[in-house]
């Protein structure tokens, strides 16, 4: 016992001799470890944007600090947006398809009676696709007679359009937002061999993105913690109130064909955005700085592509047309079951609701600036191709003048309109040939 306490107090001797910085550097300094000592401690878990200065902002403030740079804080915050009153899908026109193909024919009646008897054919309309407007509406042996506007007959299908909308927002949203278009899961992470989390969301659903990353040969969209969705499953931009080149108004509408995504600005602030459907090929949606040009509340679109005219198509009360770049126009598209996808004939196909609002806030003389940001859309020679022809009537003969008018302010010296079947063939003098139809033969090639 007594040679144990003497060892012990020779080894306290011993410490008490050396320098007092190697005493202090073997107390202090920890062993082997990741992360070099620094002398701080953690910080309480929270976020910390910028150097909290007396403690370290590792594990979960670190955590919660990554989030944040990308905007989700907990809560999460919603996007600073509303959906428009739901009253602005309400139409006073009723719709219907006539179930027809190329080369069959329906028929037109003038009487009820006659429709169901199949006597007294008063005309026929023939196409690939077509539809309707009526305000009367009888059942006979399980099919539907409808009476239109000009009081004929005629066997058509009642059809119901979708009623979705977009987004009404009170400012500018700092993060990324868009819209799930066809049903899916979220990831964990962004791999399709991620499992999948969560409930299913439906095509329509509005989501705020707060990261995008490439994996597995595609994009990938995080709209929340641990959430990710693929790019085929979700469209989505990030607003930008700064107006495009040429733009001279606190006012003007994007149209993002990449994104397919309609958005509106005014004072330097998003007002309203919206899944659209736009130009497939080869009928593209042209990138341009445009202006609308003329507004009609409904508008009769028909037209045909091909010299047989087996695609003729004929589109009664299409409502709220707002023409911005020849016949290309801003319109809704009460036979269109979902948005998102380019489907066109070159127009922009809002849903009706969403058409109506823009038609609201709209005005002739507002810009329309149509791009896409992947590059992947031609920008063609515009010269001499579609033509509007103001006052005029839908029949042969060379026409001259002023009043021909080519956009919004140019002017053709001189065509030749070559009517055959309610389809104007219209030749400028540069060999370009479009189709339109209508009382003011109106070039309605897209739809």
């Amino acid at each position: 016992m007594k040679k144990n306490i003497l060892i012990l107090t020779l080894f306290l001797v011993f410490l008490a001799a050396l320098p007092a910085e190697v005493a202090v550097a073997q107390v202090n300094t920890p062993p082997d470890s990741i992360e070099p000592y620094s002398g701080k401690p953690l910080c309480a878990p929270a976020i910390y944007l910028s150097d909290p200065v007396d403690c370290l902002p590792l594990g979960p403030s670190q955590h919660l600090t990554d989030l944040a740079r990308k905007g989700i804080t907990l809560p999460l915050k919603p996007l600073p947006a509303a959906t428009p009153p739901d009253s602005l899908n309400d139409v006073p026109a009723k719709f219907a398809k006539v179930n027809v193909s190329w080369p069959e024919q329906a028929t037109y009646y003038g009487s009820f009676e006659d429709a169901i008897a199949g006597n007294n054919p008063v005309g026929y309309l023939s196409g690939e696709f077509l539809y309707v407007s009526y305000i009367d509406a009888r059942e006979f042996n399980g099919g539907h007679y409808l009476q239109l506007k000009d009081g004929r007959w005629l066997r058509a299908s009642p059809t119901n359009y979708v009623r979705y909308q977009g987004l009404v927002f009170n400012h500018t949203p700092a993060n990324a937002f868009g819209w799930i278009v066809d049903s899916t899961y979220a990831r964990s992470q962004p791999t399709y061999m991620a499992p999948e989390v969560g409930e299913v969301l439906p095509p329509e659903k509005s989501v705020q993105v707060y990261d995008i990353v490439e994996a597995d040969g595609t994009q990938w969209y995080m709209i929340g913690i641990d959430q990710w969705v693929e790019r085929l499953k979700i469209r989505a931009i990030k607003a930008n109130p700064i107006p495009p080149e040429g733009v001279d108004t606190n006012r003007w509408i994007e149209v993002n064909l990449f994104e397919q995504i309609l958005s509106v600005y005014e004072n330097g602030q998003l007002v309203f955005a919206t899944l659209v459907s736009t130009g497939s090929e080869p009928y593209f949606t042209q990138p341009g700085l445009f202006q609308i040009y003329n507004k009609l509340e409904y508008e009769f679109m028909r037209g045909s592509f091909t010299a047989d005219k087996s695609d003729f198509y004929s589109l009664e009360d299409v409502p709220y047309t707002m023409y911005f770049d020849q016949a290309r126009a801003l319109h809704g598209a009460y036979w269109r079951p979902r948005f998102g996808y380019p489907m066109t004939h070159g127009c922009v196909n809002l849903s009706v609701g969403d058409s109506n609002w823009l038609f609201q806030w709209a005005n002739v003389g507002d810009w329309v600036y149509v791009w896409d940001p992947s590059g992947a859309t031609p920008t063609p020679d515009r010269s001499g191709t579609w033509i509007f022809l103001s006052e005029t009537t839908c029949s042969s003969g060379t026409w001259t003048g002023a009043n021909l008018t080519y956009g919004i302010s140019r002017t053709i010296t001189t065509i030749t309109v070559h009517a055959s079947g309610g389809i104007c063939f219209i030749t400028t003098p540069s060999g370009a040939i479009s189709q339109s139809g209508g009382m003011n033969c109106l070039s309605r090639a897209c739809r």
